[in-house]
């Protein structure tokens, strides 16, 4: 099956069922030491993650590990621009959850992105960052430990399927044509806009589906969390964007109100299920009038609307969510992109996990990390039904390479993310139970103990710090 790679001898496959993994005690997973630090931080990582599986589990658990290839050391191996060779891709999709290190974005290769081409390959449609606080870490923000939030961000779709054309081509010359001369005036929304000739030229994609899919994962990561975390807020720029971005959210909402129906309200319904406790005998107006201040300057259609709007959520789910029931469900809402970017810094302690599009994910999960002690703290893993891998969601940074100093925190912390994806939730405590510790007590790389105050001198090496996770699990 491998032109070049020989799987262990010992171990068996991850599978899975109903897009949910089936975890055998002695997994084979895959890995990618990675490009530039991951060379220091890939040894670092396994180390941990074998010690706390072994102190966990007492030897009855253990990680078989696979070492596969890809970026610069795969065209070591492989050849030339040969990033991402098929071995790779069979040992991924042979045992279902990979975990990697940073890669090298191939210069004349073919592909634009490898992380990309790995997430559309298996069809990784969800990218599931978490940015919570460790104690002990610099950060920028005066309450950082206030943030402990989950960016689900869509992977697959957006700008990052890829679809574009360079401006003076005769395809963005064609399509610009098109869309100026017949698909703009065609509606009458667009009214006389154009778009410049001298234009490149994108697709931006949001499907029902793909948005769905994603929000449907984080509904169900929010069951998992405490009773005051399990809130879904739907990250959106559909104010301009009605089609694409306002459809999200619509799509979200449709999906918390049907399929989870049962365990789901809106912020909406809330406040309509809120008004009618406080006043059992609340008219359907004054309730309308309560969750919309601007009622009385709307138009009558407008109020009428918002009062069948009462009626029907009194209607239909007053039995099964009113009298406070609905305080043990799952909270779904929405704000718009620009304004949660503030509110995670102002108001971060009102939100848990954020489901959002691609672009708007991109940004808000590294602002979200930059709270909390940058990149280096933070993990980030790709889940498709049918399979996973884990990543540091850091650059190679070749300027440090080999020399032992990089923080290895993310792809630890990837790998805790991986440890609780497979139910191993007792080796992943111990992981994070030595991570805090070490922190707190200052043992930390150098871009750590360059912020703290004062500076720690001289600041743990790459291995260091691993083993000073370690030797906190049980203190």
């Amino acid at each position: 099956m491998y032109e070049k790679l020989t799987p262990p001898k010992t171990g068996s496959r991850i599978t899975f069922r109903d897009a949910q993994p089936i975890i055998p005690d002695d997994p084979i997973i895959p890995f990618i030491r990675g490009d530039g630090t991951g060379f220091d931080i890939w040894p670092a990582t396994e180390k941990v993650i074998d010690a706390a599986v072994a102190s966990a589990y007492n030897q009855k658990r253990k990680i078989n590990w696979f070492k596969i290839y890809a970026g610069d050391e795969a065209c070591d191996l492989y050849g030339t621009y040969q990033y991402l060779p098929q071995d790779t891709l069979n040992a991924i999709k042979e045992y279902g959850i990979a975990i990697k290190g940073p890669l090298t974005t191939p210069v004349g290769g073919g592909i634009r992105s490898l992380n990309v081409a790995l997430r559309q390959f298996f069809d990784l449609y969800a990218c599931v960052r978490p940015c919570r606080y460790y104690p002990g870490t610099p950060s920028p923000h005066k309450s950082p430990e206030k943030l402990d939030i989950i960016v689900y961000r869509e992977n697959t779709e957006d700008i990052y399927l890829g679809i574009e054309w360079r401006e003076g081509t005769e395809i963005a010359k064609k399509l610009i044509n098109i869309l100026n001369s017949e698909l703009i005036p065609a509606t009458s929304e667009h009214g006389n806009k154009q778009i410049r000739l001298d234009s490149g030229m994108g697709i931006k994609p949001i499907s029902k589906t793909g948005s769905q899919r994603l929000i449907r994962r984080a509904i169900q990561n929010a069951l998992k969390l405490p009773q005051n975390k399990q809130m879904v807020t739907l990250v959106h720029k559909g104010n301009i964007m009605k089609y694409t971005e306002g459809a999200f959210r619509d799509w979200g909402y449709e999906l918390a109100t049907t399929e989870f129906r049962d365990i789901c309200v809106t912020e909406r319904e809330s406040w309509i299920l809120t008004n009618k406790e406080k006043n059992p005998d609340l008219s359907l107006e004054d309730n309308a009038r309560l969750i919309d201040p601007g009622y009385d300057s709307l138009t009558q259609e407008k109020q009428e609307q918002i009062c069948q709007e009462v009626e029907s959520v009194l209607n239909s789910i007053w039995d099964s969510h009113g009298d406070g029931k609905w305080k043990n469900f799952v909270m779904v809402n929405d704000r718009i992109a620009d304004s949660i970017f503030q509110q995670i810094q102002t108001r971060p302690d009102e939100y848990s996990i954020l489901a959002t599009m691609n672009l708007n994910g991109d940004y808000l999960s590294d602002a979200a990390a930059a709270i909390v002690g940058g990149l280096g703290m933070g993990p980030g893993a790709n889940i498709g039904d049918n399979c996973a891998i884990f990543e540091a969601t850091h650059g190679t940074a070749p300027k440090h390479a080999g020399l032992d100093r990089i923080n290895p925190g993310s792809l630890i912390l990837s790998g805790v993310m991986m440890l609780e994806f497979m139910g191993w939730q007792e080796a992943a405590d111990l992981i994070k139970k030595g991570m805090s510790k070490a922190i707190a007590s200052r043992q930390v790389t150098y871009d750590l103990a360059r912020m703290m105050i004062p500076p720690v001198e001289p600041p743990l090496k790459c291995s260091e710090f691993a083993q000073a996770i370690i030797d906190n699990f049980k203190s």
